[in-house]
């Protein structure tokens, strides 16, 4: 899956200069964020959000992990799972992704997407603990798009998940991990959503 709404994106330069400077340290978060950015562009068509909206959150899903560029690389590029310890540093990526971001006007509603990307429609997520509609549209789509590629891709410490696990587990956290509305969209476009995933 391709999306090309970043093409006429004024700062689209500079988001690959940023990127790239990530994809040094480690090569699997930026093929994991251009994953996420094009199913989130893809759901921003399905939900019939603005050609603008959407190229901000495509954006934000290239962006939404550059936070982990302040992450020690004993945490970021550990092959087994985080202590608690590790889990509390690398649960600041967030934060330090919309720190940098916000030091430029035009990327303001970019760095609060990525500031939000991993609060949960519960409630129950980080950094603050926002839920439901509190939380921006584009984080929303983002933690689905997120939690799809996280799953469905292979890891240092374990193999990719079969996608009917993978959708088995949207479904069970529609309106407690993710937004219902959204969720059900990616459930209900989940072939050609995953589409790449199979040709793997």
């Amino acid at each position: 899956m391709k999306c090309d709404c970043e093409v006429n994106f004024e700062y689209h330069e500079m988001v690959e200069c940023i990127t790239s400077a990530l994809d040094a340290r480690d090569p699997y978060t930026g093929n994991h964020s251009r994953r996420v950015s094009d199913m989130a562009c893809f759901l921003c068509g399905k939900l019939g959000i603005s050609h603008e909206e959407t190229q901000e959150i495509h954006i934000s899903g290239h962006l939404h992990d550059i936070g982990k560029i302040g992450v020690p690389d004993r945490v970021l590029l550990k092959p087994g799972k985080l202590n608690d310890e590790e889990w509390a540093l690398m649960k600041k990526h967030p934060e330090i992704g919309a720190d940098i971001l916000s030091k430029s006007p035009h990327f303001s509603r970019i760095a609060a997407i990525i500031l939000h990307h991993h609060e949960r429609w519960d409630g129950k997520g980080y950094p603050f603990g926002a839920k439901g509609t509190e939380i921006p549209i584009g984080a929303r789509i983002i933690a689905v798009c997120d939690s799809i590629d996280a799953m469905a891709s292979a890891r240092a410490y374990r193999k990719a998940l079969p996608l009917d696990v993978v959708k088995s587990e949207i479904e069970k956290n529609i309106g407690i991990m993710y937004d219902p509305k959204i969720a059900q969209v990616a459930l209900d476009n989940w072939e050609e959503l995953t589409k790449e995933y199979v040709q793997k």
